[in-house]
């Protein structure tokens, strides 16, 4: 599988920082890249199992997320399970570590195969700079949600 890394310190705790992204419904709130969200019928708000529907700000297109490992202050992973983007599958692994009581470092990777079989792997070199770029904005959004209550707009 292809991976991207992006890597962000942002100037608050790492509960605070936390908290932001444990509101697992409401990740459209900081994510520039998504129209909305919303956490699916039957699930459980946060954790483990926590599912959500992101709907991407093209309008057109979505994606089903799963929590699948949730190890607060310190790690969640998401698997992207369903949806319209180009993905066979896709795995967003989400690190926290506190530098000190006010700044913590968050890194994300996300590891993807896509579909389309050959064609998708040759589409390879143009997918890993837009998911690093869309991955970098996302970071940044929750730097400015985080740190100033700035809720982020869908572009």
């Amino acid at each position: 599988m292809a991976n991207v890394t992006v890597q962000r310190t942002i100037n608050a705790s790492v509960e605070k920082v936390w908290e932001s992204w444990d509101d697992f419904g409401g990740i459209y709130k900081f994510n520039p890249n998504l129209k909305h969200s919303r956490l699916l019928e039957g699930s459980q708000a946060t954790g483990q199992g926590a599912k959500r529907q992101c709907d991407i700000s093209d309008g057109k297109n979505w994606i089903r997320e799963e929590v699948l490992e949730y190890i607060p202050h310190n790690r969640m992973k998401i698997n992207i399970y369903e949806g319209t983007m180009p993905l066979k599958q896709a795995i967003a692994t989400l690190r926290f570590k506190s530098i000190n009581a006010n700044q913590t470092e968050v890194t994300m990777t996300m590891e993807f195969e896509p579909k389309m079989g050959l064609l998708g792997k040759l589409m390879l070199p143009m997918m890993k700079p837009k998911f690093k770029g869309m991955l970098g904005a996302l970071l940044e959004g929750n730097d400015k949600f985080v740190t100033q209550g700035q809720l982020i707009n869908a572009a």
